[in-house]
């Protein structure tokens, strides 16, 4: 993730340059992927902050879509990982070769050596090919026969899981969870939306031979994560996103009691540190080089819902984890 590397602002130009490559990304994507502009910000957020995404959603809503033109309009490496049960750390992070011709082992890089990479259906992996996950998001390396390779920059994991299919589905880790900057849930398209996915696709918009000229460059894409490390974030602000976290551990001094006991545990200082890049980002895509409350406020679904517990009982009493959230915010003071 991005560091603050600095508070000197963001001059007027170089704010006018980050406009015109966010918007020129944005119509790149919006050319393949109908609709779904909160998938559209999330993963560009990702982008714009190296944080990872998770996607959760029945099938048929355009994540993979959506990770490929991300892919193409910044003309990044992409790879597609299809998690099977079968699927072994080294098929993700690579492994050593013998070549007998020569005598030695080489090393062959595995397919999470790229910009974009789209793990699908990221549940079905064991946990043990999900952990040979948690070195390349976390510190952006494979370790293969006890030696490093980095990943190349920039680089983000693009994760999605299917909630309706259970069989042959392994559950995610906290741990791992934790690693993901944004958990965004999709929804089904409107009937004028998926009306228009069927213009298009007669038209023949998704034909790879017809795939448009790429809206940015990997280097824009390192300027705009630069920019983004140099947005302003106010101590008023850092207090209140350190706050809704606390709350999150502490539910039962802070929410009613009907709420908090079905909270087992909360948010981790992942979320804090997600909350504040995050809000970076997305303030830098709205225009301004300084975070508001709304900001933090409008993230905390994608930030929060994977990184708060909730007990059996709310599967029970069908409270969501979104609701939750609602009333992490209503108990912590604005700024």
């Amino acid at each position: 993730m991005l560091q603050n590397t600095a508070t000197a602002g963001i001059e007027a130009p170089e704010m006018a340059r980050a406009q015109q490559l966010a918007g020129s990304i944005s119509r790149s994507f919006d050319a393949k992927v109908v609709g779904q502009e909160r998938l559209r910000e999330t993963l560009l957020i990702g982008l714009m902050t190296g944080g990872h995404v998770l996607l959760e959603s029945v099938p048929g809503l355009a994540k993979t879509t959506a990770a490929q033109a991300l892919a193409d309009a910044v003309s990044a490496d992409f790879r597609r990982i299809q998690c099977t049960p079968d699927l072994l750390p080294s098929d993700i992070a690579g492994t050593q070769i013998f070549d007998a011709a020569k005598g030695t082992f080489i090393t062959q890089l595995g397919p999470v050596h790229a910009n974009i990479v789209l793990l699908d259906e990221i549940n079905r992996s064991s946990a043990k090919t999900q952990s040979a996950m948690l070195e390349a998001m976390q510190e952006r390396q494979t370790s293969i026969g006890g030696q490093s390779y980095p990943l190349p920059q920039p680089f983000l994991v693009v994760a999605t899981q299917n909630p309706i299919e259970q069989e042959g589905t392994y559950r995610l880790p906290e741990a791992q969870m934790d690693r993901f900057m944004l958990k965004d849930v999709l929804d089904y398209p409107s009937p004028a939306e998926e009306a228009e996915i069927i213009r298009r696709i007669d038209a023949g918009v998704f034909d790879p031979a017809g795939k448009p000229p790429a809206a940015a460059s990997l280097d824009s894409v390192v300027q705009l994560q630069t920019l983004v490390g140099r947005v302003y974030i106010d101590p008023a602000i850092v207090r209140y996103i350190v706050g809704l976290a606390y709350v999150t551990r502490n539910a039962s001094q802070y929410l009613e009691p009907r709420l908090a006991r079905l909270v087992e545990f909360g948010a981790s200082p992942r979320a804090s540190i997600a909350f504040s890049q995050a809000a970076r980002a997305l303030a830098l895509l709205n225009g301004r080089d300084h975070v508001l409350p709304e900001d933090v406020k409008q993230l905390a679904h994608r930030i929060l819902r994977h990184r708060i517990v909730l007990g059996f009982d709310a599967v029970v009493e069908a409270v969501s984890v979104e609701t939750v959230i609602d009333a992490v915010l209503a108990a912590v003071q604005t700024p």
